[in-house]
Formats: structure tokens, sequence, C-alpha cells
């Protein structure tokens, strides 16, 4: 569904619970549902179910809910789960190589095509996802599209590598790398920055806050 208008980072960040929980009841064979047990499941208000949905046209009818396929697969389209992307991975780390070996990123049409990396001694071709050497990386983009580059490189090399990475055509960064990148990098290239020890700050802070209840 076409839509212009312009949407919280906050119904965004959403989005792809409501993609997973519907697909979960999918699996369970329930057709539809209702925003106020689709609420029950996820621990979200009604109100803001139906709220977050109407940015894109609502979906549901009154006395039915809401079909839970078609939810599902508008959601993916919103989504841009409906089309696959290419990524590539800079740095065969642990982290890098965690990533590559992640089943699930096929299931949402998420296509791990290779790692790259500066150590000669990583350097393997016959893995189902090849790891390459850095220096091959001009050529393999010019033979495969690539839609996502996945920076796990430290930081000090973060930087020069998505530059290198955007300048070989790449609009989309997915940055593992402890430094926000969006300010060295053109406006059009699209950054999401994972911050794992931001996640566990937070994690932390409700830990405090939730022994500062009792």
């Amino acid at each position: 569904m076409e839509n212009n208008k312009k949407v919280s980072k906050a119904v965004i960040k959403r989005l792809p619970r409501y993609y997973r929980y519907l697909g979960e009841l999918l699996k369970s064979g329930i057709e539809r549902i209702s925003s106020g047990e689709l609420s029950k499941r996820m621990h979200v208000t009604a109100s803001q179910i139906r709220q977050d949905l109407n940015n894109f046209g609502g979906f549901g009818q009154q006395g039915y809910g809401y079909n839970v396929k078609y939810l599902h697969d508008e959601i993916g389209a919103i989504l841009g789960l409906d089309t696959s992307k290419n990524i590539v991975i800079i740095g065969a780390g642990n982290l890098g190589n965690a990533l590559s070996n992640y089943p699930g990123f096929g299931k949402y049409s998420f296509n791990i095509l290779a790692l790259f990396d500066s150590d000669p001694s990583k350097k393997d071709s016959n893995r189902p996802v090849p790891v390459l050497m850095i220096d091959e990386i001009d050529k393999f983009f010019e033979e495969h599209h690539v839609d996502i580059a996945a920076i796990t490189v430290p930081k000090a090399y973060a930087i020069s590598t998505a530059q290198k990475v955007v300048s070989l055509g790449v609009k989309a960064i997915w940055n593992f790398a402890q430094v926000d990148l969006n300010e060295y990098l053109p406006e059009d290239v699209i950054v999401q920055n994972v911050h794992l020890a931001e996640s566990l700050m937070q994690l932390s802070y409700n830990i405090k806050a939730s022994h500062l209840k009792k």
C-alpha cells in the first residue's frame, strides 16, 4: 500500500513486532483477530495498534477485526520484505561470522552474499557464505548487486570502510561499529546504527528500576 505520510520512528520500530506476531498467528491457524486480542499478545494497547496501522490505511473492519494473512502480507510489503535484498558483511570476526550463520535472514528475503576481511588466514571461498579479501571487493561489486553492507569491523576502520562501500554504490549501511556513521556519509545513504552495549545498558537500567519498585 502506497503511503506518503511521515511515519514516526516509534511506529516503524513496532512494525517488525506486528509482522512477527502475525506470522506466529498464521502458523497457529488463526485467520482473524481483533485489536484487543492482538494487544493482549503484544502488550501494546488496542488503541496504539489502531493508531499505528491507521498510518497506512487501517486494514481492519469494525465488528470483524483484522484478516491475519492479509495484514501480515501488507505489513511485510510496507517493510519491503516482498523484495529480496543482497547483503555483504565487512569484517569476518566473531560478530560477522555469527551474522553470516544466522538462518533466519532468508525467511525475510535477506541474502548474505559474502564476508570481506583483510586477514588472509580467514579467506575461504568454499563456505556457504564465502570469506573474501577486502582487495577483491571492487570486482565483487562489479559482478553482484549489493543493497546493504553490514559493518562489523573495529571502530578505527568503520568510517573508511563505510565510505568505501558507499563509493561502490551501496545506499544502506547496517553498522555494528561503535561510531555513528551518519555524519561521515552522504545524506542519501541510510544508516542503521546497532549499539549492542547501549541495548545491554538499557536492560541493566530496567533491572535496577524493577528492583527499586519492590
